[in-house]
């Protein structure tokens, strides 16, 4: 390996995972563990370091009752596990610096007490600046927070202490599937800002059973159908467009089943475009929700201004919800108008479209601009963002608004990004404005991850449920979040599933440049000054580097007369849309290009070249 060029061989988090467990079960297996003295192995699964695993025989069969007893009465979690012999728990709700006390009781038999020490995994930062709400509302759920920016995933009670909490950058949305385990984006981003190789199935307690990698990369959101397979947003990597597909996978298999392209129903030259709307992020799809009342799919587009419904087996446009103006003729016909006599707003630049029970639409109105018009846009200043809900007819093509949370906090409460709503039963919901950024006194008009370093900057998320129009709860954390979510750390499960973790799918063929820059080689490393390094997985390798802007750089693979030409951009990058910040580099000269393995066969040298230099590294890869 070459002397002047970092490299390192990564391990997949899961296979780091697979050998954890094993180890603990040969430990476990080895020795003689009772309830009376159990095996207890502290964050057993390397990502989740307020959880561990209990693990001890019992003579007979018997259900197993946990409790984390907590800093308040309230606040002690228990959960019984059904009748077994062999006993492998996961043990949730861990406080954060602090010695937990954690109580095993079989069934109406004896009990232990153990103690398990965590030290503080927030590095003496205070995560929140409040909790409002009671025992009796909340209970047991806890409010999670998945990342938009360099904090990550954690959760809280109702006292505001986190009760769990992420070590690894799994982003975007986080929803709990029918089995009780969480889907959540993956931590390896395959592309900036924030393209992920695919979404984690995994327990509360950190074990990823899944990866299902996308071929053209996860953004934004997931959601699983009736019958088990799942819908991931992606977009097609070989095109100059992103964020305007979505799949179903194989939930078995990880295959692509059936795709839908964006453009096959709008055209994207002739959609009304948002004030964020540009060529290549035509759409900017946030959100899928699929209605099993009308086997329909309703995507959320911020960049025009509009959540739009398909047939789920046509893909045939049905309608669209948004301000019709600066949309032409052929399209006017799928809008609704306003109806009633009560207060109405259009929802512009919305997040997380969601279908009620009852047909209803609601969504996170972020309100950015608020005006399709250029002349009537708005500051984020003078703004508001709000949850709402919409009753459409689709019979007469009709829209009320029967619901908003949000419009009289003005720009306290204000996103230009991110967010969502939840619906829990009639007149109770959750909204959450989880990208809320000042600039000194007012609303930020950039996005905060791109002024990390500036001390006018400030970010929080507020997270309000409002049951009958009375605020029940109202959470501000530090820092920005995309969505919220209200979940039980345990769910109805019997003893923790073993076995090896696996990666589905596969994450597709990395884009080419059309044209190989002519450079010859120099016969020299990769000087010092470009601090170059490699990173190598299975099924990828990433290539991070530092150079000024302007510069004219490209990885290259050859073998023999086989040439792969990846450009690399060095121009400072104005984002339009940053849904997720976790991966922006502070310093602009950083540069990360990642290339699938899929598509490649044999062994590659790596090459750079920079400016008119074709400079060696020193490294081969094996695909």
């Amino acid at each position: 390996m070459a002397e002047q060029i970092g490299y390192e061989k990564i391990e997949h988090i899961i296979f780091q995972q697979n050998k954890a467990e094993k180890a603990m079960l040969e430990e476990f297996h080895s020795g003689n563990y009772t309830l009376e003295n159990p095996l207890v192995k502290y964050n057993a699964y390397l990502v989740n370091p307020l959880s561990a695993v209990i693990l001890f025989n019992t003579e007979k069969e018997t259900a197993i009752t946990v409790r984390v007893l907590g800093k308040t009465k309230e606040a002690t979690i228990s959960h019984t596990f059904p009748k077994a012999k062999e006993h492998v728990l996961p043990i949730l709700d861990l406080y954060s610096d602090y010695e937990n006390t954690v109580e095993i009781e079989a069934y109406r038999s004896q009990k232990t007490t153990i103690k398990i020490n965590v030290p503080d995994v927030y590095n003496g930062e205070k995560v929140i600046n409040y909790m409002k709400t009671t025992a009796e509302y909340l209970q047991d759920n806890l409010i999670f927070v998945s990342p938009a920016g360099e904090k990550l995933s954690s959760a809280f009670d109702f006292n505001g202490d986190p009760r769990w909490h992420m070590t690894i950058p799994c982003v975007f949305d986080l929803k709990r599937l029918k089995n009780g385990n969480l889907i959540i984006g993956s931590s390896r981003l395959v592309k900036m800002p924030y393209y992920m190789s695919g979404i984690y199935e995994m327990s509360l307690v950190g074990k990823i059973y899944k990866e299902y990698r996308v071929p053209g990369g996860y953004h934004h959101d997931e959601f699983e159908l009736p019958d088990g397979n799942l819908l991931s947003l992606t977009e097609d990597l070989r095109t100059d467009t992103v964020e305007d597909m979505c799949v179903m996978i194989n939930r078995e298999t990880g295959e692509i089943m059936k795709t839908w392209d964006y453009k096959d129903y709008l055209d994207p030259d002739k959609v009304g475009k948002s004030g964020s709307w540009t060529d290549a992020d035509w759409f900017h799809n946030n959100a899928v929700w699929y209605d099993e009342n009308t086997n329909s799919l309703t995507f959320s587009g911020r960049h025009i201004d509009s959540m739009c419904n398909i047939d789920y087996d046509t893909g045939k446009l049905n309608w669209i919800i948004g301000d019709p103006e600066m949309w032409p003729e052929e399209y006017q016909k799928y809008f609704f108008t306003p109806v009633g006599d009560g207060e109405f707003d259009w929802q512009y630049e919305q997040h997380a479209n969601v279908i009620l029970p009852d047909g209803d639409v609601m969504c996170f109105d972020n309100g950015h601009f608020r005006s399709k018009v250029p002349e009537k846009r708005i500051l984020n200043k003078d703004n508001f963002s709000r949850g709402v809900r919409y009753r459409i007819n689709t019979d007469d093509m009709t829209i009320k608004q029967i619901w908003q949370y949000g419009k009289e906090r003005s720009q306290e409460f204000y996103s230009q990004y991110i967010c969502n709503v939840e619906y829990y039963g009639e007149g109770h919901y959750m909204v959450h404005s989880g990208g809320i950024q000042y600039y000194g006194d007012d609303a930020s008009e950039e996005f905060a991850a791109m002024m990390q370093d500036d001390p006018m900057v400030r970010t929080r998320s507020i997270t309000v449920e409002v049951l009958d129009d009375e605020v029940m709860l109202e959470l501000e954390v530090k820092g920005n979040f995309y969505r919220a979510e209200k979940l039980k750390l345990y769910h109805d499960q019997d003893n923790l599933p073993l076995g090896d973790g696996v990666s589905t799918g596969h994450m597709g063929v990395t884009k080419e440049f059309d044209t190989i820059i002519p450079a010859e080689p120099c016969g020299e490393e990769l000087p010092y000054v470009y601090e170059a390094s490699i990173n190598e997985e299975p099924d990828r390798f990433t290539f991070k580097a530092t150079f000024e802007s302007g510069q004219l750089v490209m990885l290259m693979l050859e073998q023999g007369e086989e040439q792969h030409g990846y450009y690399i951009s060095t121009a400072k990058t104005k984002f339009a849309a940053l849904c997720c910040g976790t991966f922006i580099e502070k310093d602009a000269r950083n540069i990360t290009c990642s290339v699938n393995k899929y598509g490649l066969k044999g062994t590659y040298d790596v090459r750079v070249v920079v400016d008119d230099k074709k400079y060696e590294t020193g490294i081969q890869i094996t695909c």
